[in-house]
């Protein structure tokens, strides 16, 4: 079949579309509270937890109560529907039944009073147990997230995680079971894994059916076992632009799928930063925002390649919405000088319309 005689072609990009499983999350507000390795006796090979969380000591019950009602004041003036307690830093089901529900009845009194919605925690698979999940029922808890990291048992074996993947499968059963909304966590770069081993994980993971996923790149920190043996030249940190590919080929799995990911990469406090000269690896404060640009950018290149095998071109206008200029134009403009590069012969044009 000829080849029409086209001058140009523009491409109205849908972000929203491409993004789906990343951007369109529900609303809330999260009030945080870090029990930074309280409850987890287990040192994983790449773990400092207190560093991870930013927070040094153990939080008091009159300091759950204080930083509650300091979020609750803070979000008093927003039209966020929902609001949401959540348990971080820690295992939290490792704790004492005790101390458990102690936490819990502070967060359930504000969700009694109607000035909160629900309880999140986070925790290990092998800390989940029927008799667990009865209190966490009792006390009106939501969301429970699973610190999976890999579905490899050598990977999980070498990691010192201190369980397999059996107990991702038993726990993540469970949860659903009792009715919870599940989520999972998983890592990149861990020692021993590959690409091959992080698809794996991922798809082992949707066969369980979470609703959230958090993607965590491993970043060495001092201390920790994992340092030692960065140190002694046993284990060799991704590179950014390696960690990024990786990332993206598990996020390009979840896009068939309804899952939120909720997060990609650690959220940045003043010890988990790139100016933190201590931390090795791909350390990104904005890394998000690059494994979104490398989806739209492949999502652009699809569509060029498609359009080309039918039409002679002189010109490709790309159009996207202003409100995600940032992630189609790309972290230091990425996406825009490859794409006003790669095809310069064809009079690259890229708009960006509509609400900001």
């Amino acid at each position: 079949m000829p080849m029409k005689d086209t001058n140009k072609i523009e491409i109205k990009l849908d972000i929203a579309k491409v993004l789906k499983n990343i951007i369109n999350k529900e609303e809330q507000y999260t009030i945080p509270i870090f029990i930074p390795h309280k409850g987890c006796p287990n040192d994983c090979v790449f773990c400092n937890q207190r560093k991870i969380s930013g927070h040094q000591e153990d939080v008091s019950l009159k300091e759950v109560d204080e930083t509650i009602e300091k979020y609750l004041i803070y979000f008093s003036n927003s039209k966020c529907k929902k609001i949401q307690i959540a348990f971080f830093g820690g295992s939290f089901t490792g704790l004492d039944i005790k101390s458990q529900v102690a936490y819990l009845k502070i967060a359930n009194r504000y969700i009694k009073e109607g000035t909160v919605d629900s309880i999140r925690i986070s925790t290990r698979p092998d800390y989940i147990s029927p008799t667990i999940l009865q209190i966490l029922k009792k006390y009106n808890v939501k969301n429970i997230e699973l610190g999976v990291q890999s579905m490899d048992d050598s990977v999980l074996q070498i990691s010192k995680r201190g369980h397999n993947a059996k107990a991702v499968v038993r726990a993540s059963l469970l949860i659903r079971h009792y009715g919870f909304e599940l989520g999972h966590q998983m890592m990149i770069g861990l020692p021993e894994s590959d690409v091959n081993k992080e698809l794996y994980t991922i798809q082992s993971l949707l066969k369980l059916h979470p609703k959230e996923l958090r993607i965590y790149p491993v970043y060495v920190i001092y201390p920790s076992q994992l340092y030692d043996w960065y140190e002694q030249k046993k284990y060799i940190p991704l590179t950014l632009e390696e960690t990024i590919d990786r990332t993206y080929s598990v996020v390009k799995e979840c896009v068939t799928t309804n899952i939120k990911i909720i997060r990609m990469g650690l959220q940045a406090t003043d010890e988990i930063t790139e100016s933190n000269k201590a931390l090795v690896g791909p350390i990104c404060d904005n890394f998000a925002e690059y494994v979104m640009a490398k989806m739209v950018v492949i999502e652009i290149e699809n569509r060029i390649k498609e359009k080309l095998e039918k039409d002679k071109i002189n010109q490709i206008i790309i159009e996207a919405p202003f409100k995600y200029a940032s992630i189609v134009v790309g972290p230091k403009k990425i996406n825009k000088e490859y794409l006003m590069s790669k095809y310069k012969e064809y009079d690259m044009k890229l708009k960006l319309k509509g609400e900001k």
